[in-house]
């Protein structure tokens, strides 16, 4: 069973690394709540531009540990998500969003608590009534995300593996991390990345 908690806590950084340096999901993305990380299976909706109908939708239907993914083949400033579809998807135990549109309310979500990361934060509400799709293959900054791939975001953005990767991946991470902390402890005492990965040997001969 993947531990998600563990690879919220590898981090997007080194489960970037440890998936052979792909899956970053390419957009300036705002983190609404400070500090927060999350790891979990992606859920997806691709809205119709400018209309939220299949958010609600995805919420209604959202599994814990959920991690939702909100996309449209337009994405635009316009706000997805606010504080009383938050409230619900928190209640429905949705471990994180993704909002690759706006979200509005951003003080009330940060006080609310559930890790949102979104591209554009804007007022400007959706319309309702176009229907969508969910569950499907959506790209979100370059990256395609299927229902199940793993989604692990905290204030680095967020990094995406596919579903038949995740295991090896997060074993990868796992050696990566180890590695990391058995040097870091030499970094502190001063010796130098310089000379430990061979770059001044490298570069000076």
């Amino acid at each position: 069973m993947t531990d998600y908690a563990e690879l919220a806590a590898l981090g997007v950084a080194t489960v970037h690394e440890a998936a052979g340096r792909t899956g970053i999901v390419d957009l300036p993305l705002t983190r609404v709540v400070p500090g927060s990380r999350a790891a979990g299976p992606a859920r997806t909706a691709l809205c119709a531009p400018g209309d939220n109908t299949m958010v609600h939708a995805l919420v209604a239907h959202a599994r814990p540990g959920d991690v939702l993914v909100l996309t449209s083949a337009e994405p635009a400033p316009v706000a997805f998500v606010g504080d009383l579809l938050a409230t619900q998807a928190l209640a429905q135990g949705v471990a994180a969003v993704l909002v690759d549109g706006a979200v509005r309310d951003l003080d009330e979500l940060a006080d609310l608590g559930l890790p949102i990361w979104t591209r554009f934060v804007r007022a400007q509400g959706a319309t309702k009534g176009e229907v969508g799709k969910l569950d499907v293959p959506v790209v979100v900054g370059g990256v395609e995300i299927r229902p199940g791939d793993l989604v692990v975001m905290d204030g680095d953005g967020a990094v995406v593996v596919p579903t038949d990767r995740v295991e090896a991946v997060l074993s990868a991470a796992r050696e990566r991390a180890d590695k990391e902390t058995a040097v870091r402890p030499r970094y502190r005492d001063g010796e130098l990345s310089y000379d430990l990965q061979g770059l001044r040997a490298l570069v000076e001969g």
